[in-house]
């Protein structure tokens, strides 16, 4: 992604990404499987799906890597089980953080301070800023975009409402470009053609599918691991292809967020369980 908006409009270029994917994945679901298109209500839904996971999940964070490594862009977005972990917990306002849930937050935190204390010369830099901005901002779209579709219940097929989703959302980005990008400046680079062919296939289609089904069959909490492994691959190949910062400091901090992330999910589900064994009871 990073490479991608080197020389090419960010909501631009996840408008086509997105699109693309879904087109791919909704026709061969349609033409191979031969699924049917949902109703009215249902496509309005994905639509909104699409808005919230996509068009700010997916749009900000490409827009945010204009001005941010891609490490730190991944180091942010994985406090996406935290936003859902806390958003769980206003929603059902008789549960209350225990002492593990808090410990962990904190701990995720120090995390993410540690990082940006690398970066502190850069928070002059007003996009910069921004850029961490959106980011936040779109974990926390992801978080509830995938909350709500969890609570939906509608036992629709995921892989069709991935491909609903993305192109919805890459729709939506379309629009953010019109409004955002500077279109006057468009070059088409290998590495853009490349980046972008990868996302579309592995980033969207497989990855995005495949989150969307784990979404349907497993607790939310489950699903929103897999941001536990984005920071290190995005650390790493950031340093091995695009020259990023990776230091002693950094690696330890990537340490710290895991843990506080991994400490608020399991108290989660250790409140969780206390909870079936009183109902049991």
């Amino acid at each position: 992604m990073r490479i991608g908006v080197i020389d090419f409009p960010p909501f631009l270029f996840a408008g086509i990404r997105q699109t693309v994917s879904g087109v791919l994945l909704s026709s061969f679901l349609i033409v191979f499987r031969h699924e049917k298109l949902p109703s009215l209500k249902e496509l309005g839904r994905q639509a909104f799906a699409g808005l919230l996971m996509i068009g700010l999940g997916n749009g900000l964070v490409t827009w945010g890597e204009v001005y941010v490594s891609s490490g730190l862009a991944a180091i942010i977005c994985s406090f996406m089980p935290v936003w859902v972990t806390l958003i769980n917990l206003t929603i059902n306002r008789s549960e209350l953080p225990n002492g593990l849930i808090v410990v962990g937050v904190l701990t995720g935190l120090a995390g993410i301070l540690l990082v940006f204390s690398e970066h502190l010369a850069d928070f002059a830099i007003a996009n910069y800023q921004l850029g961490i901005i959106m980011i936040l901002i779109a974990s926390f779209g992801w978080a509830i975009g995938s909350i709500l579709i969890k609570r939906s219940g509608h036992q629709s097929n995921p892989m069709m409402n991935a491909g609903l989703q993305m192109f919805f959302g890459g729709l939506w980005c379309f629009i953010f470009s019109s409004l955002f990008d500077d279109l006057r400046v468009i070059h088409w680079q290998a590495g853009t053609f490349y980046s972008l062919g990868y996302l579309i296939v592995f980033g969207s289609v497989a990855a995005f599918s495949m989150y969307a089904y784990v979404l349907n069959n497993l607790p939310i909490i489950i699903a929103a691991l897999y941001s536990y492994v984005n920071p290190l691959v995005a650390v790493i190949l950031g340093w091995l292809i695009l020259d990023e910062r990776l230091n002693l400091k950094i690696g330890f901090a990537i340490v710290i967020t895991v843990l506080g992330i991994y400490l608020v999910n399991r108290g989660y589900q250790l409140k969780n369980r206390k909870v079936a064994e009183a109902s049991g009871a």
